[in-house]
């Protein structure tokens, strides 16, 4: 069944996945012009002194993933990023034996799922892409994706393409390990109903979260920036944490801090009020600091790679009664393809309309002419549609079409559409979301072992031979 909801495939990327793909930018420049070499060489010096058995070796690879070679540079690079993540997390630093073989294992399984991707044709839906790199973008200050491909390329020429073909290979990773795992983890419904009789149902994530989230960024990498930035960013999150104990107000906390204490701060202060949301919508050392907060507490400063994170719980709403109102939907849908310019299903569309308005059935309409196959064979029906699930053009349209009537034709990333409301209503959907909620607690808690069970079963039936 075709439906036109939103990707909701996770693509939030920290800043980490930046710093990784300018490292892969660099690296293959490298490779190309061994003259260029001198950044990367200074980005991975500590790096070289400490893995000697890697440095010492002649030979330029590492390891085989089946046909795929892995470089003493790639390795020697992801060895730099993950460095730079442990020390701006704060957590003590592993032997650096251990850290090159999990980051060379690391390596070796990314290769053999690239693999995997492109013989299976996967690719990365481009809207999460576009959302993924506006996520990335947002967290360096930025404003849009033309301000980061215009920083990055003025940095290095060809950095915005790497990175956009690095989150391209993050999002199609993740269609993979989702589908992968998903067919490894099997929840009945008696499964779910033993969890909710349980006493551990009563941790269920019941409950929305209103903050206000100020962040205080870097210029550059945790590891990269000065001693005194690492400071004047920790007596900012200070204040900021002080000036949070006082306000609820997101603006008046920026407007002091950029007339006060980070006025001469390189990086534009970030933030606002986010609203009710969900703890797994924030990063998990925050979520995990939130839900311990009683209304009007703060957190404590916590460090990241992008920069320092403050965060003030200003409410908490249970949702264990929740009532939605819903909309009882049909739709007609016109796609583009290579036979048929827009031009010509713009004039198609507006025909169907033009019929409707002559008291054309719409049902009849919509199961002879509509290209939503999904819905087509039931006379365009979407059963009862909430808000959210739409994309927000057809959510639009929806919303402003009144009971019993159709729209006018609509443009949308799919093709030309025109909807009728058949009917609203109020739902309580909390024992859907209760049920949810176990289910989604019984994947998390599935889910890394069925993953671990399919690397190592991936790389069993590989080529793999690690050079020593």
């Amino acid at each position: 069944m075709t439906r036109l909801h939103l990707n909701t495939l996770s693509s939030r990327l920290t800043a980490a996945l930046l710093i990784t793909a300018l490292s892969s930018a660099s690296y293959a420049a490298d490779v190309q012009d061994a003259d260029t070499s001198e950044q990367q060489a200074t980005a991975t010096e500590m790096t070289n002194k400490r893995i000697i058995s890697v440095v010492d070796s002649n030979n330029g690879i590492v390891a085989i993933a089946n046909d795929t070679p892995i470089l003493k540079s790639q390795l020697l690079s992801a060895i730099a990023t993950a460095q730079a993540q442990i020390e701006a997390s704060g957590q003590p630093a592993p032997n650096p034996q251990r850290l090159q073989n999990e980051v060379l294992n690391s390596l070796i399984l990314r290769e053999l799922q690239l693999d995997m991707i492109n013989r299976a044709g996967i690719r990365a839906n481009a809207d999460a892409v576009d959302q993924s790199l506006a996520n990335i973008a947002q967290s360096q200050g930025m404003s849009s994706l033309t301000e980061l491909q215009q920083t990055l390329d003025a940095r290095r020429p060809g950095s915005y393409a790497a990175l956009r073909a690095q989150v391209a290979e993050e999002e199609a990773l993740k269609i993979l390990q989702q589908s992968q795992v998903a067919s490894r983890v099997h929840i009945t419904e008696q499964d779910i109903d033993a969890f909710l009789a349980s006493p551990e149902a009563n941790r269920l994530q019941t409950a929305e979260y209103h903050t206000v989230h100020i962040r205080i960024p870097f210029s550059d990498d945790f590891s990269r920036i000065t001693d005194s930035e690492k400071q004047a960013a920790i007596q900012i999150a200070e204040q900021t944490q002080n000036l949070l104990r006082n306000t609820d107000d997101a603006e008046f906390v920026l407007e002091q801090l950029s007339n006060g204490i980070a006025k001469d701060y390189a990086t534009p202060i970030q933030g606002g009020d986010m609203g009710y949301h969900e703890a797994a919508g924030l990063p998990t050392d925050i979520a995990n600091q939130i839900t311990q907060l009683q209304s009007g507490e703060v957190t404590q400063p916590q460090v990241t790679p992008a920069g320092i994170d403050v965060v003030k719980l200003i409410d908490i709403r249970n949702i264990d009664n929740m009532v939605i109102p819903q909309w009882k939907v049909r739709h007609i849908l016109i796609q583009n393809d290579e036979l048929h310019s827009d031009a010509l299903v713009e004039q198609r569309i507006n025909d169907l309309y033009e019929q409707l308005r002559h008291d054309a059935d719409f049902a009849a309409l919509a199961a002879t002419y509509s290209d939503d196959p999904g819905s087509a064979g039931r006379g365009g029906s979407l059963d009862w549609v909430a808000q959210g699930q739409m994309v927000p053009e057809f959510e639009q349209m929806m919303l402003q079409t009144p009971v019993g009537d159709f729209s006018t034709p609509f443009k949308t990333q799919f093709g030309w559409h025109i909807l009728k409301v058949e009917a609203t209503r109020d739902k309580d959907v909390s024992e859907t979301v209760k049920r949810n909620l176990a289910h989604e607690a019984l994947f998390q808690r599935l889910a890394p072992q069925a993953q671990e069970d399919w690397l190592q079963e991936l790389r069993a039936n590989a080529f793999v031979q690690v050079f020593d």
